[in-house]
């Protein structure tokens, strides 16, 4: 963010009673010093007359005229939290991306037993969690695995080249995430650029990004226990 930031620690005031802002002329304010980012909320806050604005996912503050804007976490000094994270941890849990927009004819498909319930990964083959993950999935079953070659890591771009152009792409996969099997394939059409387009147009910022079937979005490693939790509450839905 290209501009004047401030840390903020205020004691004991809550979050609650948060009203969206009924200004169109103060977002319009606010837009125009994030002329590339997209505002998804401004919200007027129970204290000092500030506003809470959320742009990307990111939490910062600013007066009412967006004179001054403030970036840091507001303290509650009773309780000891930072009613900041917990504002972030809300918008977190409320993130949905909508699975019927992503390129799914560029995943790599796995179908587990009835493969009922589905959940679809942004993965980087270099990436270490990712390959926690691959190992918390092999006991998940009732499944249907939509992976997204996400190649962020330096390096990563060769081997995710290598893996889809395996004659099995499933099982290049398996044997490099799971059994660290180098991918023998190369030289074939990919779609990769278009699924880092995709991922960073539903700001994936890092892997592995996991997305269930009701759109519900957890960045980074999860166990297996926190998979099926997930996976049958989405399941029900």
């Amino acid at each position: 963010m290209h501009v004047l930031l401030r840390s903020l620690v205020l004691p004991g005031w809550f979050f609650a009673g948060i009203v969206l802002a009924d200004s169109a002329g103060l977002k319009e304010t606010i837009q125009a010093h994030f002329p590339e980012s997209k505002i998804e909320s401004v919200a007027q806050t129970p204290y000092l007359g500030l506003y809470e604005v959320v742009i990307d996912g990111e939490v910062f503050y600013t007066d009412e005229k967006a004179d001054y804007f403030f970036m840091g976490h507001v303290v509650d000094a009773k309780r000891r939290v930072s009613l900041t994270s917990e504002r972030m941890q809300q918008i977190r849990d409320a993130r949905r991306i909508a699975t019927d927009t992503l390129p799914l004819e560029h995943a790599m498909k796995t179908v587990k037993g009835n493969g009922k319930r589905m959940l679809i990964v942004y993965s980087d083959p270099n990436c270490p969690y990712c390959k926690r993950l691959e190992k918390e999935l092999v006991n998940v079953t009732d499944i249907t695995i939509y992976t997204l070659l996400y190649p962020i890591l330096n390096g990563s771009m060769t081997t995710a080249e290598a893996i889809w152009c395996s004659e099995d792409r499933v099982k290049a996969w398996d044997d490099f995430m799971l059994r660290s099997v180098a991918p023998a394939g190369k030289g074939c059409q990919t779609p990769l650029q278009k699924l880092l387009e995709s991922g960073r147009e539903n700001r994936v910022t890092g892997t592995p990004t996991l997305i269930f079937a009701d759109g519900s979005v957890v960045p980074g490693f999860i166990p297996q226990q926190e998979i099926e939790k997930r996976l049958d509450q989405a399941a029900s839905k």
